[in-house]
């Protein structure tokens, strides 16, 4: 077995430096989504999010998270369910645009409403939909544990997120 040595640089203490600890974690490359809901009104919702991570198969679960300050964080606590939508490669506008503060995020995107009304983002890899089957706190943010009712996905591939970055999967080399 061969023995590699650790790193020379000063390590990361909890606590210390909270920004440090985000550079880490962005070595952890993730998938995109959209997560929706309809608010009070039954005006659809949707927020980019990438801490967004597979549960269990049996029962089917799945859990995200939403930052306590969030503007619609409300809203997701209020409703019954959420659908994920996850981006395709090339949806990085679709990422932005519920990345930012836009009121109308909606607004040119294409999208279809569910079976139960939840917003699904059009030419997305894959989508679920969820109900919300528990809700933990989880520091500065709420963590989203949904059963899902039903799923799709497509031959398109997923948005990465890597170190700040959107990427693409690298292809196949024949």
């Amino acid at each position: 077995m061969n023995q590699q040595s650790v790193p020379s640089s000063e390590p990361f203490h909890a606590g210390e430096d909270s920004q440090a600890l985000r550079q880490t974690l962005g070595c952890f490359p993730t998938g995109v989504t959209i997560v929706t809901t309809l608010d009070d009104r039954g005006e659809p919702i949707g927020l980019t999010v990438s801490s967004f991570n597979s549960v269990s198969l049996t029962p089917p679960l799945i859990l995200w998270s939403l930052q306590l300050s969030s503007t619609h964080l409300d809203a997701f606590r209020n409703a019954r369910g959420f659908a994920v939508s996850i981006l395709s490669e090339t949806q990085a506008d679709i990422c932005s645009a519920f990345a930012s503060d836009r009121q109308d995020r909606f607004n040119g995107i294409a999208w279809t409403e569910s079976q139960t009304g939840m917003p699904l983002i059009s030419g997305a890899s894959a989508w679920l939909e969820c109900e919300t089957e528990i809700r933990h706190a989880g520091g500065d943010h709420d963590i989203f544990i949904g059963r899902v009712l039903s799923h799709h996905s497509s031959d398109a591939p997923p948005l990465i997120y890597a170190r700040g970055r959107l990427a693409a999967l690298a292809q196949p080399q024949s």
